[in-house]
């Protein structure tokens, strides 16, 4: 039995995502002629309230489209010093729209509205970027799974007005957010600009995101998508994908967090771990005593055992659960663990 935990990006397609795919009517979606991807982002306005949403090949392409379309060159993006946008996207926010990221020091990945109100640069102090956007991230990658407070969100977006500033919410795991906190979609759909939402994490899709907001946004991201090289044609076998998940594996998730949790409890009975980070939903960050044993000795323990996990460096590693991580895997890979202790 090989048991990868990785990330929740390592899933196949269910059965019955792979029927959906057989059975989905296609057309060109680059000249927006594709029935199934026509349904998809129509389903994900609605759901975040939004008036329209476009289909993209990645979450890093939604969130570059976002920052192009908020920003001009030389001016600056807030966002917590874990953010996705800044450290996993390839620099691509200096790259595709010629800004620099303002860093902020918040606790797990997640800001202050204090915080980012006084990152702001003086608009009228031409020496400074113009800051011009706000981007957040829920859940946190970095910070292992976290979720914001809600009330939070609601007042960095009284700062973003008062300060004229846009407003964008990276979610590749927002799903995982929603259901762990029983908050709805269009709760967030009233409180940001744009939102971006990927379909090939929590929910198993084997590709996609989407990205929502206001008629006039997604007009325009269609011309920057194209740019970017995102357009693809007959892409609605992959959309059925997305509108069977979020039809079917949005509560389902509820599962992973929960064994996610048990992980976390186990991994703290080991004599070697230093500390395992607090887990809300599937992500469990933990780092090791590397006096007691190196990271590499450690990961080497589990590939024997066929189990696949990341290290992050410096003696921190990440486990991710997800949809192909079956109740015989689990029972398994807490079996392993336990005879480390």
């Amino acid at each position: 039995m090989e048991i990868n935990l990785i990330s929740d990006t390592v899933t196949r397609p269910t059965s019955g995502m792979l029927k959906a795919m057989m059975e989905a009517k296609v057309g060109d979606d680059v000249f927006k002629n594709d029935p199934s991807v026509n349904a998809l982002e129509e389903k994900v306005a609605e759901m975040f309230g939004k008036e329209a949403a476009l289909f993209f090949p990645s979450g890093s392409m939604t969130n570059q489209t976002a920052i192009k379309l908020h920003t001009n060159p030389g001016e600056q993006i807030i966002c917590d010093k874990y953010a996705h946008v800044y450290n996993y996207e390839g620099g691509g926010a200096s790259f595709n729209s010629g800004v620099s990221c303002k860093l902020v020091d918040g606790h797990r990945g997640m800001m202050k509205a204090e915080q980012v109100e006084a990152a702001i640069n003086p608009p009228d102090f031409y020496h400074s970027p113009l800051t011009s956007l706000v981007c957040i991230e829920n859940t946190t990658n970095k910070g292992g799974g976290a979720c914001w407070d809600f009330e939070e969100l609601q007042h960095i977006r009284d700062v973003c007005d008062k300060h004229q500033l846009r407003y964008h919410l990276d979610g590749a795991r927002l799903w995982n957010a929603l259901i762990a906190k029983n908050e709805s979609p269009k709760q967030y759909g009233e409180l940001f600009d744009s939102i971006s939402v990927c379909l090939s994490k929590g929910l198993g899709c084997p590709v996609g995101s989407v990205l929502a907001g206001s008629k006039k946004l997604i007009y325009d991201a269609i011309r920057v998508r194209k740019i970017l090289g995102g357009g693809m044609r007959q892409a609605g076998y992959l959309a059925a994908c997305g509108i069977y998940a979020l039809d079917h594996h949005r509560e389902r998730l509820a599962e992973d967090h929960k064994r996610a949790k048990d992980i976390g409890d186990v991994l703290r009975k080991l004599h070697f771990i230093k500390k395992v980070e607090p887990i809300e939903t599937n992500i469990i960050i933990f780092e090791l005593d590397q006096s007691k044993i190196l990271e590499q000795d450690f990961l080497q323990k589990l590939a024997r055992n066929n189990i696949s996990i990341i290290g992050m460096g410096q003696g921190k590693l990440r486990i991710v659960t997800h949809l192909d991580y079956t109740s015989e895997m689990h029972r398994h890979f807490l079996k392993v663990v336990k005879q480390l202790i």
